[in-house]
């Protein structure tokens, strides 16, 4: 008998919060949209970094000079 049927048989609430359809997954997760996320993450540091990457220096220089005195 499966965990799961027994929980259902005897009333108690499943060990943790999470669907059966999930649990029986295992520890898989999502790889395909962690994947995306962090492609698209890089691809946006490298897109401001070409376009924006001198003016963020210049600020970030003029901000630690007027904190080191």
């Amino acid at each position: 008998m499966q965990l799961a049927t027994l929980h259902r048989r005897l009333g108690c609430p499943p060990r943790s919060g999470v669907p059966e359809r999930v649990r029986r997954r295992g520890e898989r997760g999502d790889v395909p949209g962690w994947v995306m996320i962090t492609v698209m993450s890089a691809g946006l540091v490298a897109g401001l970094t070409a376009l924006a990457g001198p003016q963020l220096k210049a600020m970030l220089q003029a901000a630690l000079a007027s904190v080191g005195g």
